[in-house]
């Protein structure tokens, strides 16, 4: 697929946005992408995430003492620049970022799409998750009946869980 902008270049970035009910596709190089900074096709102002991230943080705030222990990362440098350096440096200035990340998305756990195939399985994986949630609360709380009664429930579903897996991967295999 060639860019559609220059349309000299193989299209590497392939864009979809949706607002009010209206997708807009754009296929383009990533040189052209740089260009555009995909940016809502223009519909908003052009401004990328790390500049974003590097204004959250203005010059002597209180991230700017912080550093990663790991890759050396300074809060000075995070707020001028917006990047992460390393893996670690999300745990390191997660008190930062995760209020940033709860004001832009609503929540601070991911719930982008699910492919409709893992659909049902992942809702099982979700279930088991809140079933050991309260089975930990249940335990803190002394109520031990109820505890069982999760435990039981939890073991139930990951057994349906293993197996549905099992026939997929027999399915899957032809058998």
């Amino acid at each position: 697929m060639i860019c559609e902008r220059c349309k000299q270049r193989p299209a590497t970035v392939h864009y979809t946005e949706i607002i009010n009910n209206q997708k807009k596709q754009m296929n383009i190089c990533e040189v052209c992408a740089k260009d555009e900074q995909i940016a809502s096709f223009n519909l908003m102002p052009q401004q990328n995430l790390h500049d974003f991230l590097a204004g959250i943080f203005g010059p002597g705030s209180e991230v700017d003492q912080l550093q990663c222990p790991q890759c050396g990362l300074t809060g000075h440098k995070f707020s001028a620049h917006g990047l992460l350096g390393c893996s670690n440096c999300y745990q390191e200035f997660e008190d930062r970022i995760e209020p940033m990340i709860r004001r832009i998305q609503g929540t601070g756990v991911h719930t982008g799409k699910v492919p409709a195939r893992s659909l049902g399985r992942y809702r099982v994986i979700r279930e088991v998750e809140q079933l050991k949630k309260s089975l930990r609360e249940s335990v803190a709380r002394e109520e031990f009946e109820k505890a069982a009664e999760l435990r039981d429930r939890i073991r139930e579903t990951e057994q349906k869980l293993a197996g549905e897996e099992y026939e997929n991967d027999h399915q899957a295999n032809g058998e």
